[in-house]
């Protein structure tokens, strides 16, 4: 199985951020701290994210490429 598959039956098409911060090993706060830097994580991640209302979630095919990138370096 792929990562993305794995994530898509773990999680579904969107990741909480709640979620999201568990897969790059970070708390919640740590997580959402580092979406407001200028850093190469958060470059990477503003693509994948999206806006519900006042729930931010992520695109799961996104978050794969990324943790394949990850664990390819």
């Amino acid at each position: 199985m792929t990562t993305e598959e794995i994530l898509i039956q773990r999680y579904g098409a969107l990741i909480s951020m709640r979620d999201c911060a568990e897969l790059f090993c970070r708390s919640a706060e740590g997580f959402r701290i580092t979406l407001t830097r200028d850093c190469e994580l958060a470059e990477k991640l503003r693509p994948a994210k999206i806006k519900i209302g006042r729930r931010v979630l992520f695109k799961t095919n996104v978050i794969s490429k990324i943790l394949d990138d990850l664990t390819s370096k």
